[in-house]
């Protein structure tokens, strides 16, 4: 099976650096197969087969800690999981000078979608949809200043996501696509 683990909160800023040379051996250390890092910001994708992603993430983050001493969330997904979401951006939706959009994985303790009730979505600004996994949030960049999207982060529901805008997505999908092949 083809995974992708992505890691919340490491690089940025100076904070909780971790190599991806080191990381990739950590998880050939702890048996994940295939293993490639893309990107500072904690993309990993590997292929294992035995562990329920659940299992997966709790090992992983584990093997991180022991390795690197950090706390960090490890939000695994199979490559089925990240098809759906894939399938759901909009082909007209890009990260670049005219428009923001991103991906936010949820952690599955809020995997619902309920949690778009807990945000600040300004309608004809914002366009927002849920997909199980992930809430999907496209602005255009001249309206960023009333959009909804910069009330998330400090609230309750940004520290159980981790972010990624949609090329970086799509670069991680295209990835363990070409690992699947």
């Amino acid at each position: 099976m083809i995974y992708v683990a992505l890691l919340r909160g490491i690089n940025v800023g100076g904070k909780n650096k971790i190599d991806m040379k080191v990381l990739k051996q950590t998880f050939e250390q702890v048996g994940m197969n295939d293993v490639i890092t893309y990107i500072n910001t904690g993309n990993i994708i590997f292929s294992y087969n035995g562990f329920s992603k659940n299992e997966l993430s709790r090992l992983l983050e584990e093997a991180i800690h022991n390795d690197f001493g950090l706390q960090i969330k490890v939000v695994v997904r199979s490559i089925k999981y990240v098809s759906e979401i894939m399938n759901a951006i909009a082909d007209t939706w890009k990260n670049d000078k005219d428009m923001k959009s991103d991906v936010m994985f949820l952690w599955d303790e809020i995997d619902d979608k309920s949690v778009l009730e807990n945000l600040v979505i300004k309608p004809n600004i914002d366009t927002v949809k849920y997909v199980p996994g992930a809430i999907l949030w496209s602005v255009d960049k001249k309206n960023m200043t009333k959009s909804g999207m910069s009330k998330i982060v400090g609230s309750k529901i940004y520290k159980q996501v981790t972010v990624r805008n949609v090329n970086t997505a799509r670069k991680i999908y295209e990835l363990m696509q070409a690992q699947n092949g």
